[in-house]
């Protein structure tokens, strides 16, 4: 009973967060990317702009704001070498944020070892289970794919994977889409003018990074049912009783 008290008070803060977010652009007539453009405007060029943006970042997934969008400001903001820096330490900070909310929100409905059942139920749990045994890399082949990274940090926190892999797989693999983002950004003045501005030379280095990242997920993939070939130990046992 306490447990389902805790996330619900966790879930109602977050929901509560996210709709006064919302709320708040609404009636300023905010998007997103004028969001940002504001952020800019305030804190470019202050001496503390650096740690205010890591704040910002830390509250980002709470909300979810756009990680490439914030990512992009820390190239405006910073530059090609501090930015990649400044970013890569906020965002993996974020990550662990967003990990600790769905480690208090539970697990994923279908993953519980107590719960069997329906076919659904069933591939539901084998998944979240091989999950937890190939954290690191899981993960890394997700972020290598560029797969939505508040999803991936909320269900990672929810299917409990050991938050060591996880955090070492997200800095691995999310440098290459840092890197690409913060490129882009430190070739822009303003992020609310569109791509009219964009350095070519930045958008092949992105678009190369791109390419490797989705290769290296992908050589990743093959390499993962090699692994799991062998059977677990009960699986004969279940296969039994099918």
């Amino acid at each position: 009973m306490i447990v389902w008290v805790q996330r619900a008070v966790v879930a109602g803060i977050w929901v509560a967060a996210i709709v006064s977010w919302q709320i708040y652009r609404s009636s300023n007539g905010l998007s997103t990317t004028e969001t940002a453009q504001r952020f800019i405007d305030t804190v470019g060029g202050s001496w503390w702009g650096i740690f205010v943006y890591v704040l910002v970042y830390l509250a980002r997934p709470i909300v979810l704001f756009p990680a490439s969008i914030l990512t992009i400001v820390g190239g405006i903001l910073f530059g090609p070498v501090l930015g990649v820096l400044v970013v890569a330490i906020a965002a993996n900070a974020s990550a662990m944020v967003a990990y600790g909310v769905g480690r208090l929100l539970g697990r994923a409905p279908g993953t519980s070892d107590e719960m069997t059942g329906d076919d659904t139920t069933s591939f539901a749990r084998r998944w979240s289970n091989r999950m937890r045994d190939n954290s690191f890399e899981t993960v890394l082949i997700m972020r290598l794919l560029f797969l939505p990274y508040d999803l991936v940090n909320y269900v990672s926190g929810m299917l409990r994977l050991q938050w060591l892999p996880f955090l070492l797989a997200t800095a691995l693999g999310s440098l290459p889409g840092t890197v690409s983002f913060v490129l882009l950004g430190a070739s822009i003045d303003r992020v609310d003018e569109g791509i009219g501005g964009i350095d070519p030379a930045t958008l092949v280095v992105g678009l190369v990074i791109f390419v490797v990242s989705l290769t290296l997920a992908r050589l990743l993939r093959r390499r993962q049912p090699a692994q799991s070939q062998s059977p677990p130990p009960d699986s004969t046992i279940e296969g039994s009783t099918s």
